[in-house]
């Protein structure tokens, strides 16, 4: 298991390098041609980083900077090896593919329940907040039963109480 992870990660690591070479080298360098270091061996080929090593045709060929992978036509992808003389590059990138999807999917998770945690945080809040919006309105209430307690109690002492609420006021 330990072995698997440290091969796991060197070819984590190659892929890196490998892509930011790819991307930072435009051009080959000039004097070093590739073709030179043809029908020799891969690690004197890949000594070069500018340099693709096909062990079907055993040619060491520029690596096609423009095209980021090299076309099956200059060398299969199975057969091509570049930074490293044991790593090929469908295993580099049936390799990258199920990294990038383990890195997206536990992106995903750790969003979700993110959003889940929120979402229970503001339930919790609703909560508080409808119970305490209960609160004032009961406070409310008792309040205006209060002062209607209080005008009543002022209405029987000055003899303005009416049992009839709809009854006309008459001034005597």
């Amino acid at each position: 298991m330990r072995k698997a992870g440290e091969i796991l990660f060197c070819v984590v690591v190659l892929a890196l390098l490998s892509w930011t070479v790819v991307f930072a080298q435009t051009t080959p360098s000039p004097g070093t041609s590739c073709a030179l270091k043809s029908n020799t061996s891969c690690d004197e080929c890949l000594q070069n980083v500018s340099c693709l090593w096909c062990i079907a045709t055993q040619q060491c060929v520029d690596y096609p900077v423009r095209s980021v992978l090299p076309s099956h036509t200059l060398c299969p992808l199975a057969e091509a090896r570049w930074g490293l003389c044991w790593v090929n590059f469908q295993a580099l990138i049936i390799t990258m593919s199920v990294l990038a999807g383990v890195i997206i999917i536990a992106i995903l998770v750790c969003c979700c329940s993110c959003c889940k945690c929120g979402n229970a945080g503001s339930r919790k809040s609703d909560e508080r907040l409808e119970q305490q919006a209960n609160l004032r309105k009961l406070r409310q209430e008792e309040r205006k039963a209060e002062m209607k307690s209080r005008h009543d109690e002022i209405r029987k002492k000055y003899g303005l109480m009416k049992d009839n609420p709809y009854s006309r006021f008459e001034n005597n």
